[in-house]
């Protein structure tokens, strides 16, 4: 597969809003004003695609309204970012459906997390195209609690040169969306190292329950050489974890995986680190991976950037943990000539 890695991103580029799984409707005004004011002091355009708004019994558009809305913002010259609104549950339902060679020709930034892990990966593994699992349109309006958040997004998005992603000094799991002001905090005590070690490979991943919604499809990509990335909200449990983790380890490329990292579990799913231990411990097949757990993405704020599809390094040590999004400037798609494919 030849590897697609879009145009970086600038101030004054412009964003399309398009929601692949829940509708923007959700969102209260206040949210969305932050979002949009946000985004605007970041030096982009917002604009909100035709059905982002549209809500049936099911908490999104229908599939033929989706669809149009992506076909159109990857087709549309004056889009350079697509931001989807906020995850769900159905964003799978179109991936039949998507024109992956008009994807192809019109690479462009894609970012966001949770339901919007089977969209990322399965266009990855449809075209090459390197995709990103970060911040929704959502996320932007939280009031407190964002810079590291943005600070990951503009350095993964915005930056050429190789970054090192370090643990954020603070992390929340509340439901800020409810009270913005009254938000509670914890220190973080940094990331946890479950298996020492260091790996180098391509990172592919985001939402576990997500992900493993793509096996034996086309849309599956592959493990081989890769570095893992997986995460679950608080709808998770321990023995559930447990069982979607295995199911993965059963992907006959799994054997390829070189580093796992998982991201930090929101308290409500019970998954503490003496479990999360336990359950590593239980699977021979990690045996000799380096794994990090507790680490800064998925349904917990602050999050980082990372590519899917991308180049990482990663060292989990007892004396210091981090990741690092490497360089890819020589395979980089530009948009000049995106007629070439």
């Amino acid at each position: 597969m030849i590897m697609l890695i879009p145009k970086k991103i600038q101030a004054g580029d412009h964003i399309r809003v398009v929601s692949p799984s829940k509708s923007l409707s959700i969102l209260s005004k206040e949210t969305v004003d932050i979002a949009l004011q946000r985004l605007g002091e970041l030096g982009f355009t917002v604009s909100i695609s035709q059905h982002a708004s549209v809500m049936d019994d099911f908490g999104s558009s229908s599939i033929e309204e989706r669809i149009e809305d992506l076909h159109d913002a990857f087709a549309d010259k004056n889009v350079d970012i697509i931001l989807t609104t906020i995850g769900g549950h159905n964003c799978n339902q179109l991936l039949q459906y998507l024109d992956y060679q008009l994807i192809k020709q019109n690479p462009k930034v894609l970012v966001g997390y949770s339901d919007i892990t089977a969209l990322a990966n399965a266009i990855y593994a449809k075209t090459g195209l390197v995709t990103y699992s970060g911040p929704h349109f959502s996320t932007f309006g939280m009031k407190k609690g964002m810079d590291y958040t943005i600070d990951y997004f503009q350095k993964c998005l915005m930056m050429r040169d190789p970054f090192t992603v370090n643990p954020s000094t603070h992390w929340s799991d509340d439901a800020w969306y409810l009270d913005q002001e009254n938000r509670n905090f914890h220190v973080n005590r940094g990331w946890t190292v479950m298996q020492e070690g260091e790996a180098e490979g391509i990172s592919i991943g985001g939402n576990l329950c997500t992900l493993n919604l793509l096996q034996g499809t086309e849309y599956m990509p592959s493990l081989e050489e890769s570095i893992l990335f997986l995460e679950d909200d608080y709808l998770t449990f321990p023995e559930n974890f447990d069982r979607d983790l295995q199911t993965l380890i059963h992907q006959p490329s799994f054997k390829g995986v070189r580093g796992i990292l998982i991201g930090r579990f929101q308290r409500k799913s019970g998954v503490t680190d003496d479990l999360l231990q336990k359950i590593i411990a239980s699977k021979k097949e990690l045996r000799g991976l380096p794994i990090l757990t507790n680490v800064d993405f998925g349904h917990t704020s602050p999050m980082f950037t990372f590519p899917i599809g991308g180049r990482v390094k990663m060292r989990a040590m007892k004396n210091g943990s981090n990741l690092v999004i490497q360089e890819l400037n020589k395979m980089e798609y530009s948009r000049n000539n995106n007629n070439d494919t």
